[in-house]
């Protein structure tokens, strides 16, 4: 079977191998389509933290089963199933505390394990999760979605409370469609008018702010001088992470989603003054999945757009530098296999 690998920063490879053989306890899976996101991008670009190489990426993935045995989700051959790419240990502190996204040991498939970038693959049943009413478009961004969702139910969002999203990429912008479901008032921020306009046409969101000088003032008039009571980071970029505090109301809460390599430097007297909750999240849960997959199921979430691009297995390797340009507007691509 064929699959391909990330040997080095900036160099894919299309191989073959033999197809996986079962062991207990795991699927056979037929990966039918991927999406790519930021990490495989970083990873690619020799970018991306806990990474190293070669490694095998993929870790939105939508499939089909092939083999399984008797099990409790009652998931059989010929089922689609959305692959929840987190390995945790199940004892560790973290597990035990139903925080499985971040066990002490997790191994994430595409990033600390060879992932789904595969035609086949042998996945641990209980990392499966049924999806025969959507489509394969729609498990394969159930994803980062599912991390999107995460962020919301760690940020308590309530009712009409302004909420401003830093990044309108993929993670950001299932943020804000999912905080816009919780009944906030979003507040998008980027440095691309397109990625602005898009947010504002196809999800909804009816405050977008340029990001740069003038975005803190731009903020305060929407927030009649009071700012936004949670702010998100979507963008994982050192010098988005460090001002997105100032955009935050007093009492307020900062949500980090997007991951940066180096160290952050913050105003102790500022943070303090605001008496500051800083909330990382990481992952998903099996209940981030659950909730996403309702909301696909209701189709309240606008795939087609979402989805800007589509590759052929074989073509990825050539396309996957346009990806890095923001100029070609892309914002979900997906690999079919």
């Amino acid at each position: 079977m064929k699959y391909i690998v990330c040997e080095k920063p900036g160099r894919f490879k299309l191989k073959e191998k033999s197809n996986p053989l079962k062991v207990a306890g795991e699927a056979i899976v037929s990966i039918k389509k991927i999406g790519i996101c930021g990490t495989d991008l970083h990873a690619y670009t020799g970018n991306q933290a806990f990474f190293t190489y070669p490694r095998v990426l993929g870790h939105e993935l939508a499939a089909e089963v092939l083999e399984i045995e008797e099990n409790n989700q009652n998931i059989q051959v010929g089922d689609k199933v959305i692959v929840m790419p987190y390995i945790s240990c199940g004892h560790c502190v973290a597990c035990r505390n139903g925080k499985t996204n971040c066990c002490n040991k997790i191994s994430v498939l595409g990033v600390h394990a060879d992932g789904g970038m595969q035609e086949q693959i042998s996945i641990p049943i209980n990392l499966l999760i049924p999806a025969n009413s959507l489509s394969y478009e729609e498990m394969a961004i159930a994803e980062p979605l599912a991390i999107g969702a995460h962020a919301v139910r760690r940020a308590q969002i309530q009712p009409n409370e302004f909420v401003a999203i830093i990044g309108c990429g993929p993670i950001g912008i299932g943020i804000m469609k999912l905080a816009q479901l919780a009944g906030a008032k979003v507040i998008a921020m980027d440095r691309d008018p397109g990625r602005l306009n898009y947010v504002k046409d196809k999800i909804g969101i009816d405050h977008t702010v340029l990001a740069g000088n003038t975005a803190l003032d731009v903020i305060m008039e929407i927030t009649d001088g009071e700012m936004a009571t949670v702010v998100f980071d979507a963008t994982g970029n050192k010098e988005a992470l460090e001002k997105g505090i100032n955009y935050m109301a007093f009492g307020g809460r900062y949500i980090l989603v997007g991951l940066s390599k180096g160290k952050l430097e913050f105003d102790h007297p500022t943070i303090h003054a605001k008496e500051t909750a800083i909330i990382c999240s990481r992952n998903a849960t099996l209940e981030d999945f659950k909730y996403v997959i309702a909301i696909l199921e209701k189709g309240e979430f606008p795939v087609n757009s979402y989805i800007t691009h589509n590759v052929g297995f074989t073509e990825m390797i050539p396309q996957f530098d346009s990806w890095l340009d923001p100029g070609n507007g892309v914002i979900k691509a997906i690999v079919n296999v």
